[in-house]
C-alpha cells in the first residue's frame, strides 16, 4: 500500500495560491511556482496602492477646491488661509462635497474665509 505523504495539503496550499493568482496572464494564473512570485508581488502593488490612495484623493479634492474657489474669486491658498484665520474646522473632503452638492453653503464658507483676511 502506498504511503501518504502530504495528504491534501498540498494541493489546498497551491489551490489557496492559484485562487489569489486567477485571472493573472498566461502561466502567472495557472503556474503554481510562477503564480507564487506573482501573487506576493500584487501583494506589495497592493499595500503600496493603498497608502498612495490616500495622497490621490487629496489631490482631487484639492483640484475641486481650487475650481470652486476660482468660481468665487478667491485662490485655493488664500481660501485655506481664511478659513484658518477664521477658525472654520473643515476638512477638505467636506468642502470638496459641499463644493459640489451644496453651492450656497460652500458660498458661506467662501465668504467666511474673506472676511477673516
Amino acid at each position: 500500500m502506498p504511503r501518504a505523504v502530504d495528504g491534501t495539503k498540498r494541493k489546498d496550499r497551491r489551490n489557496k495560491m492559484l485562487k489569489k493568482a486567477k485571472g493573472f496572464f498566461g502561466r502567472r494564473g495557472t503556474n503554481n511556482r510562477i503564480a507564487k512570485d506573482a501573487v506576493r508581488r500584487a501583494g506589495v502593488y497592493a499595500y503600496i496602492g493603498r497608502k498612495d490612495k490616500k495622497g490621490d484623493f487629496r489631490a482631487l479634492w484639492i483640484a475641486r477646491i481650487s475650481a470652486a474657489c476660482k468660481a468665487h474669486g478667491l485662490t485655493y491658498s488664500r481660501f485655506m488661509n481664511g478659513l484658518k484665520k477664521a477658525d472654520v474646522l473643515l476638512n477638505r473632503k467636506v468642502l470638496s462635497n459641499m463644493a459640489i452638492e451644496d453651492e450656497k453653503a460652500f458660498a458661506a464658507v467662501v465668504e467666511t474665509a474673506k472676511k477673516a483676511l
